[in-house]
């Protein structure tokens, strides 16, 4: 089997690279190899059982078509600031270009045109007064939000169109490693229910995601792909009541704070902003349950849940940040039986646990059911807990009321993006015929930012 194109993984990245030579008129063949099923066909059984079920041999929310995102809040960042490292790469001008070409596609398919954090009254600088005074900086990005539920009818728009161009899909299909031949690239091995397979092709893409950046980081150490450590982000999901977010809400909808907090100054920043959001578990390899939230459009509930990452740059000897965070979260999964960990902000203050009954007295409810009240520093980094802390404290002077005893933080919240790939302008590795995009690859940070780079991408294989 040989294609002119084969892309590993059918997130954003990848898809958008598929969707640029198609829509550019390439006559390329192309495949397409994705571990999980069709967005049609994935369903989180949660919702029926009420927890979770540890679906195998994937969960169905990191994995199938359009990645974590057809299950994400579905937030598009429209803004070069906001999504990862790429525009030191190609420059920002053309970073926000690729950006504002892309939310056109987005919107083809369906996206809503409405566009938040806009919003140009008082209110703005009255946040930015606050957060100057807490020594935060305020980042201004205009969001347009998909929801949950619409990004999977957006995606599953854009899996039939590729379909019907004749882009081959091959889902429930797992990569397992790229064949190299006098150091050149050419083609994948795969293993689907039927056995293992080789599929040779003149360009292999991967764009695996979050969700498949430890096994990138494997195969760039086994195959002698240039990279190196990057930035691993290590924290909390907090959740609050709605009317302590209301301002934030109404003005930016998305609030993107970051400090740099006393001991150590470690870059702190709120993340995935989710008003009448859901907090969510999401399962990775080895049963590693991760916390992460989602923001439906119609549905909504009385609170606002957002992360707070810590940043952990890491020098020499020291070069697996992936496998430290893995670590860390298993410890968190091992204290809480398998589940994810709720603590309130004041028990955390007072060195103790948090009970079940608390909560239940709390105005504060936690959205996601099956979350185990417990002490979430018992497994966190001193460091780590140490930062969230005095962020939460820093944030307080900008949002009052959000270091409230009630706040929950959820743990663990981590970032599987720590890789970075060396490529140049024209995302070429070291290895010819290679390219590697998207979150795995250490250049993206979330929906738009891994989708932009697809474009680039497939105006590259043109």
């Amino acid at each position: 089997m040989k294609y002119d194109v084969i892309i590993i993984g059918a997130g954003p990245a990848g898809i958008f690279t598929a969707l640029e030579l198609v829509r550019s008129g390439a006559k390329k063949k192309i495949l397409m190899v994705e571990k999980g099923k069709p967005v049609d066909k994935r369903h989180c059984p949660k919702s029926e059982t009420g927890k979770c079920m540890n679906c195998k041999p994937n969960c169905m929310i990191t994995t199938g078509f359009s990645g974590a995102g057809a299950f994400s809040d579905g937030k598009l960042s429209l803004s070069c600031e906001v999504g990862g490292d790429l525009p030191t790469l190609i420059g920002e001008e053309f970073a926000q270009e690729l950006i504002n070409y892309t939310d056109k596609i987005y919107l083809e398919f369906g996206a809503d045109e409405h566009v938040e954090g806009v919003y140009e009254g008082e209110e703005i600088k009255e946040i930015r007064k606050r957060a100057i005074r807490a020594g935060l900086q305020l980042v201004n990005c205009p969001i347009r939000h998909l929801g949950t539920e619409k990004a999977q009818q957006l995606y599953l728009n854009i899996q039939n169109y590729l379909l019907e161009q004749g882009v081959e899909i091959l889902f429930d299909t797992e990569c397992e490693n790229i064949i190299l031949e006098d150091e050149v690239c050419k083609g994948v091995r795969i293993v689907t229910k039927a056995g293992e397979q080789e599929i040779f092709g003149d360009e292999i893409v991967i764009g695996t995601g979050r969700r498949g950046a430890d096994w990138l980081e494997k195969v760039c150490a086994e195959n002698g792909i240039a990279h190196r450590p990057g930035t691993v982000d290590i924290g909390v999901r907090v959740e609050c009541r709605n009317e302590v977010m209301e301002m934030i809400n109404k003005v930016l909808y998305e609030g993107k704070l970051i400090g740099y907090p006393k001991p150590w100054k470690n870059k702190v920043r709120t993340f995935c902003q989710n008003p009448g959001g859901f907090v969510s578990q999401e399962n990775y390899d080895n049963n590693l349950a991760v916390v992460n939230g989602h923001s439906y459009k119609d549905l909504k509930s009385e609170n606002t849940n957002l992360s707070i990452l810590v940043s952990h740059n890491f020098t020499e000897p020291f070069n697996q940040p992936i496998a430290y965070a893995q670590k860390v979260g298993e410890l968190t999964n091992m204290l809480g039986a398998g589940h994810i960990l709720v603590q309130r902000y004041g028990d955390i203050l007072d060195g103790k646990r948090t009970w079940p009954k608390e909560l239940q007295r709390s105005n504060v409810k936690p959205t996601l059911k099956d979350a185990v009240a417990g002490d979430i520093t018992a497994a966190m980094p001193y460091r780590a807990m140490t930062n969230i802390i005095e962020f939460i404290r820093m944030l307080d002077e900008v949002v009052p009321g959000f270091a409230s005893a009630e706040t929950l933080l959820y743990s663990p919240e981590l970032k599987f993006y720590s890789n970075k790939v060396k490529m140049d302008a024209d995302l070429n590795t070291n290895i010819k015929g290679l390219h590697c995009l998207g979150d795995s690859s250490g250049w993206t940070r979330g929906l738009m930012m891994a989708s932009a780079m697809g474009v680039l991408m497939g105006r590259r294989l043109l």
